[in-house]
């Protein structure tokens, strides 16, 4: 009995320190960070997701020109911003031919842009998008607010803010890869293809926050709109989740939703988005997601019905994660 009283305290003192680390990391940041997340705005994201939800990117269908569109969107946004590419000056897109695709596919592109570490620049965070969707059918166009314009306007305004950030002599220290991948709709071909062809080795990605869907608000959450489902952060490692748990409760205060979570779960979400190449590496994954609504892959999943400032505080919520990842001292353990 002894030994089982000893054991269990050393087990408490262990998960208290770790908590009052990341308790005291966050404080240690938390005006600097709050600064760089104001910069994301409710009129900014509904701005680029208008562009980029429109008619004139005909429901980014993979390989087609409207999804080419899209691409260069992403491109120009990262050229203005001089946010540079993490292949080569000027390059922004990792070229997928259609054997890595499908036979019906015509070749596409992954879209990459980089914000290297002032302190650990080898230890890669990735943020990733799809870019894709479902194209047009009988003449109608499925522009794909939500799904996934919600999540790539989102990662511009993430990127946006760690630049400002650079640009003030408060750059991360660990580097970050904005990462819109194409062909998820497909079968989650872009992601699987960075991760068979990765512009970093994975052994040195740490971490991949995925945004799959975070501009609506499900109808179980009608009464609580300031939520975000979380998948997957406690798949690989606790430390993670109890981050960003932390991160949240102090900056943010979303109700996180676990119920897709569950190793249960009928939609086998966790599988279904693109952090899942990732996670299938062993690298810890957040995936953030706001759940099915009436208009999901429909051509209805229109810029009008997105909830912009419950996006905004989820983007947000996104930043701070990632800043604090970036910034702390030992890098995502992997225990699980």
């Amino acid at each position: 009995m002894k030994t089982l009283l000893l054991i269990f305290s050393s087990i408490l003192l262990i998960n208290c320190a770790s908590n009052n680390h990341i308790n005291a990391t966050a404080e240690a940041t938390g005006e600097t960070a709050t600064k760089y997340a104001n910069t994301i705005t409710e009129a900014d994201l509904k701005e680029r997701l208008y562009v980029f939800a429109s008619d004139e990117f005909e429901g980014r269908n993979t390989g087609e020109p409207g999804q080419k569109k899209a691409a260069e969107y992403l491109k120009k946004f990262y050229v203005n911003h001089n946010i540079p590419s993490p292949i080569s000056y000027g390059n922004y897109y990792q070229n997928i031919p259609t054997e890595n695709l499908k036979p019906n596919l015509k070749p596409s592109e992954n879209v990459l842009a980089f914000i290297k570490g002032s302190e650990k620049p080898e230890e890669i965070i990735v943020i990733s998008a799809h870019l894709d969707h479902l194209g047009i059918t009988d003449d109608e166009i499925y522009n794909g607010a939500d799904d996934n314009g919600s999540g790539n306007v989102a990662i511009l305004e993430i990127a946006e803010a760690f630049k400002k950030a650079v640009e003030n002599g408060k750059g991360p220290k660990r580097s970050i890869l904005f990462l819109h991948v194409t062909g998820e709709e497909k079968g989650l071909l872009g992601s699987k293809y960075y991760v068979s062809h990765p512009i970093f080795p994975l052994k040195n990605t740490i971490v991949n926050l995925n945004i799959d869907m975070i501009g609506r608000v499900d109808d179980a959450h009608e009464k609580q709109p300031e939520f975000v489902y979380l998948i997957g952060s406690d798949k690989l490692s606790s430390e993670l989740h109890l981050l960003s748990e932390t991160i949240n409760d102090q900056f943010t205060n979303l109700h996180l939703d676990y119920q897709y979570n569950d190793d249960d779960d009928p939609n086998r979400f966790y599988y279904r988005s693109d952090h899942y190449n990732f996670a299938k590496n062993n690298i810890p994954i957040i995936f953030y997601f706001n759940g099915t609504h009436q208009d999901y892959h429909e051509p209805s999943d229109t810029p009008d019905k997105i909830n912009y400032e419950v996006l905004q505080k989820r983007t947000q919520l996104i930043f701070y994660t990632a800043w604090e990842i970036a910034n702390r001292e030992n890098r995502i353990a992997v225990d699980k």
